[in-house]
C-alpha cells in the first residue's frame, strides 16, 4: 500500500528575498534576486523567456554576468522553444469546444439539466458536462477543473506507489496545483512534491515520467550525472517522453505583458 501522505510546512525552508534588481547581459534583461541561499540558480520562464537569476548574498553582479554569458546559448534555445510552443486559446466552456484528457482531444458537450453537476467521457469523441440551467462560464470551468483534479489524484496514486517502491523513497506530501512554468517540483528536505494540474491532459507516459523525475530528486537533488543515470536505468526512453511532453499544447494562462515581467 502507498504510504499515507502527511501535510506539513517546514518554515526553515522559507527563503526571503533581500534584494531584487535588473542588469543587462548581451542585450538580455536579467532579473537578479539576492537571497539567503548557497548556490546560484538561473531560470528562463515562459511565455516570453524572462531570465531570472537567484544568487547568494555575497555574489556580485559581475559573477552573475559571467554565469549568464556561459549559459547564453541555452537561454536563447529556451526562449525560442517558448515562442514556438503552441498554447490553447482561452476556453469559453461552450458546446463543441476542444478539451484534452490523457493526451486525447475531446469535444465538449454541455447538458443543462437539474441535479448535481457531472463530467463524463463519452466514447473517444465527447466530454460531457452536465450542469444546472444558468450555470456561468466560470462555474462550468470550476466544475471541469475539480473533475480534472480528482482524475489526476486517481492516476497518481498507483504511479506513486509503484515508483516509491522501485526507487526506495518515501513521499511525505503530494500536492496538485496549477503551475505556469513547471510540470512538477520536489523539495527533498520536506519530501514534498507538487504536480501541475495540466498533466492530467497529457498521455499517461508523460505523467509517469514526471512522477519518476520528481521522485528521483529525493535521491539526487540536482540534474547531474547521477540523476541522469538513475533515469536512464529506470526509464530508458525518458528523453523522448520529455520531448513529447514539452512539444504538446499548453493550457491557456493569463500572463503579464512582456514589458512588465
Amino acid at each position: 500500500m502507498m504510504p499515507r501522505l502527511t501535510r506539513y510546512w517546514n518554515w526553515q525552508n522559507i527563503k526571503m528575498a533581500i534584494e531584487t534588481h535588473h542588469i543587462t547581459v548581451s542585450g538580455l534583461d536579467v532579473e537578479v534576486v539576492r537571497k539567503n541561499i548557497k548556490n546560484l540558480h538561473l531560470a528562463v520562464y515562459p511565455p516570453h523567456g524572462r531570465v531570472r537569476v537567484a544568487v547568494p548574498l555575497v555574489v556580485t553582479d559581475e559573477a552573475v554576468r559571467m554565469a549568464v554569458i556561459e549559459k547564453l546559448a541555452w537561454i536563447r534555445r529556451q526562449q525560442t522553444r517558448f515562442q514556438q510552443q503552441p498554447r490553447q486559446s482561452h476556453r469559453e466552456m461552450v458546446h463543441a469546444e476542444s478539451h484534452y484528457y490523457l493526451g486525447q482531444r475531446y469535444r465538449l458537450r454541455i447538458w443543462e439539466r437539474p441535479g448535481v453537476a457531472m463530467v463524463a467521457i463519452n466514447g473517444v469523441t465527447y466530454l460531457d458536462l452536465s450542469v444546472r440551467p444558468g450555470t456561468s462560464r466560470e462555474q462550468r470551468e470550476e466544475i471541469l477543473s475539480r473533475w480534472y483534479r480528482a482524475q489526476l489524484k486517481l492516476l497518481l496514486a498507483p504511479l506513486l506507489e509503484k515508483w516509491q517502491a522501485n526507487l526506495g523513497v518515501h513521499v511525505a506530501d503530494c500536492v496538485i496545483r496549477r503551475m505556469k512554468t513547471r510540470w512538477g517540483s520536489c523539495n527533498p528536505a520536506t519530501r514534498r512534491i507538487l504536480f501541475n494540474l495540466e498533466l492530467v491532459k497529457k498521455p499517461e507516459q508523460c505523467l509517469e515520467y514526471i512522477v519518476v523525475h520528481e521522485l528521483a530528486h529525493l535521491i539526487h537533488r540536482n540534474h547531474g550525472k547521477e540523476f541522469v543515470a538513475l533515469l536512464d536505468a529506470h526509464l530508458p526512453h525518458w528523453r523522448m517522453t520529455r520531448e513529447r511532453l514539452n512539444s504538446m499544447p499548453l493550457g491557456h494562462e493569463e500572463w503579464p505583458s512582456a514589458s512588465s515581467t
